[in-house]
């Protein structure tokens, strides 16, 4: 039976997990891209960063943005939310700040998922590795819904 998952649940959800999508629009059109993440359940808001590229300059233009999130056990057992909000380009110390609360948000729900240990924000992005500086954003959730299905 599929049923909807209440604020709470939806955000569980998302704080639980650190890979989603991103939509977002540019020239008219929807884009969606996989992303890294960590979510303040506290603040209820989305952190993430990426280089200079498509994704940063469409959401420049258009900061309405959208995050969705799927946990799969099986055909028979999901949960999927869908996060509405704002996209907000952080920079400076508050930029460090963020970029640590997301290292360390990730890293320990790794452990906790995975059982892995990891000592650097490369062992888990690719965006390390490049020269360009990181666009380290938020995205200010102003709409949350969930569906799950269980048997």
């Amino acid at each position: 039976m599929i049923t909807d998952l209440k604020e709470k649940e939806c955000r569980n959800l998302l704080a639980d997990n650190y890979i989603g999508q991103l939509g977002y629009i540019y020239n008219g059109r929807p884009f969606i891209v996989p992303i890294t993440y960590f979510f303040d359940n506290k603040n209820i808001l989305v952190v993430g960063y990426s280089t200079e590229g498509h994704k940063t300059i469409a959401m420049r233009k258009n900061n309405n943005v959208s995050v969705q999130v799927s946990e799969i056990k099986d055909v028979n057992r999901w949960g999927s939310v869908l996060a509405h909000g704002l996209f907000e380009e952080i920079t400076g110390s508050d930029a460090k700040r963020y970029l640590h609360e997301f290292t360390e948000g990730i890293k320990n729900l790794i452990i906790k998922k995975e059982e892995k240990h990891l000592n650097f924000i490369g062992d888990f992005s690719s965006k390390t590795h490049t020269n360009k500086l990181p666009i380290v954003y938020k995205i200010n959730i102003s709409e949350i819904t969930g569906k799950r299905r269980e048997q």
